[in-house]
């Protein structure tokens, strides 16, 4: 397999982290097809479009678009249930009640069938454990032993690989990545409570303000609170 026919399949949420791998994974010389999740997050059609925003940015040609509803039957997230409010206090200590549970592990599992589907030698997921909120499946180790199960799980000839290119940079060397790439931030969306306007006092708002702030630079999306 050559360099031009090479595939990957990014996990692309519409997110800055996301949409960095993406880009780093055309820099990497892949054939990207994007996969996308609805999975009754509070702020879906505003990541949806984000997603099609930024392949269309990345003039991606093949991409799925996966509902998974039944996240809101599980529950035990601010971001799936509605009963429970998201925090806007500041980044506490442990893992945060955002967090959505196995939501990775899941993604990866749907992705890795996809990857299979395609004959696809690379997934890219931007997770971040240097500078994340506490996610247990975000960090190295959950990944390793996610990939050696999917490719034990998969057959004799797949050979999947899975891409961690932001796990260990903080946001502000993200922001400064995404710059150097041409990546267009303007089309990411990173909030958890709002769809038209950033609410700014989410976990994820403040880590990429606070991302953009190190970094010396000005975010282009809009916040109601600054």
């Amino acid at each position: 397999m050559n360099n031009s026919t090479k595939k990957a399949i990014c996990i692309l949420s519409g997110g800055m982290d996301s949409t960095l791998a993406s880009y780093i994974a055309k820099n990497d010389g892949y054939e990207i097809i994007a996969v996308h999740f609805n999975y009754g997050q509070r702020t879906q059609d505003r990541e949806l479009k984000a997603f099609r925003d930024i392949c269309e940015d990345l003039k991606i040609l093949e991409k799925y678009e996966i509902d998974i509803p039944f996240f809101t039957q599980i529950g035990a997230s601010a971001l799936t249930d509605k009963t429970i409010d998201v925090p806007t206090n500041g980044i506490e200590a442990g893992v945060p009640i955002t967090y959505v549970p196995f939501r990775n592990g899941i993604f990866l599992s749907i992705t890795a069938a996809i990857a299979e589907k395609e004959g696809a030698s690379a997934m890219y997921i931007g997770v971040v454990q240097e500078d994340s909120s506490g996610y247990p499946d975000c960090t190295d180790e959950f990944i390793d032993k996610m990939k050696k199960a999917i490719n034990q799980g998969t057959k004799e000839d797949t050979h999947i690989d899975i891409i961690t290119p932001l796990v260990h940079l903080t946001k502000a060397q993200i922001v400064q990545e995404a710059i150097k790439l041409n990546v267009p931030l303007e089309h990411t969306w990173s909030c958890y409570k709002e769809e038209n306007e950033a609410c700014g006092v989410c976990d994820s708002c403040r880590l990429r303000l606070n991302g953009f702030k190190i970094a010396g630079l000005k975010d282009p999306i809009s916040y109601r609170v600054l």
